[in-house]
C-alpha cells in the first residue's frame, strides 16, 4: 500500500538537451526515440515544423523545438535525435509527434514536491508549455507539458499536414 502512495509522488521524466540546457518531459508521454533521419519538407508550414516521417504507416509531424522556442540554429549531428511523444488534444483525442533535440540525457525520477512553479514572465512571453522546474546537480531543468507545446490552431494544423501527405502519398507511407 506505501508502495502506490510513493509512486502517486514521484513521476519520470526523460531530460534532453537543448542549446546547452536540458529539458525534461514525462516519461509516460514518451513513445519511442529515434536517431535523426531526413524528414518529407511540408510547403507553407510554419518553420518549427521541419516535416513529417514515415512511423510504421503513420505519418507524424516533427517540430524542431529550438526553433519553436527561439533558440539559436544548429546542425543536426550524429547525437540529434527525435522523441516521438503521445501528445493529448481537445481534452480527449491524441496525436503523435515527433520533437527535435540535440542528445538524451537521463530519466530521473523526480518528487512532486520538488517540482517549482514555472515563473511568471507576464503576457509578453508565451509559457504555457512550461509544466516547472527542478533542479538537479546543481542545473535547473525546465520541465515541459507537452501537451501545450502547440496551440489548439496549431495542432489542427498538423493534424491537417499529417492527412494530407497520408491521402497524398501512398508510396510515402
Amino acid at each position: 500500500m506505501t508502495t502506490d502512495v510513493h509512486s502517486k509522488q514521484i513521476e519520470q521524466f526523460l531530460t534532453f538537451e537543448l542549446a546547452n540546457e536540458v529539458y525534461g518531459v514525462e516519461i509516460l508521454k514518451v513513445q519511442e526515440i529515434r536517431g535523426w533521419e531526413a524528414v518529407r519538407v511540408i510547403p507553407n508550414a510554419p518553420s518549427f515544423i521541419k516535416g513529417v516521417l514515415n512511423l510504421r504507416g503513420s505519418v507524424i509531424p516533427i517540430v524542431d523545438l529550438r526553433e519553436r522556442f527561439s533558440l539559436e540554429h544548429c546542425e543536426y549531428t550524429h547525437k540529434t535525435v527525435v522523441i516521438v511523444l503521445c501528445v493529448k488534444h481537445h481534452r480527449t483525442d491524441t496525436f503523435v509527434m515527433g520533437i527535435v533535440a540535440d542528445a538524451v540525457s537521463d530519466v530521473l525520477d523526480i518528487k512532486r514536491s520538488e517540482i517549482k512553479k514555472a515563473p511568471n514572465f507576464g503576457s509578453q512571453l508565451d509559457t504555457r508549455y512550461m509544466r516547472g522546474m527542478h533542479v538537479y546537480k546543481q542545473n535547473m531543468i525546465m520541465l515541459l507539458d507537452v501537451d501545450k507545446l502547440l496551440n489548439p490552431d496549431e495542432v489542427d494544423d498538423m493534424d491537417a499536414i499529417s492527412d494530407s501527405v497520408s491521402a497524398d502519398s501512398e508510396d510515402f507511407l
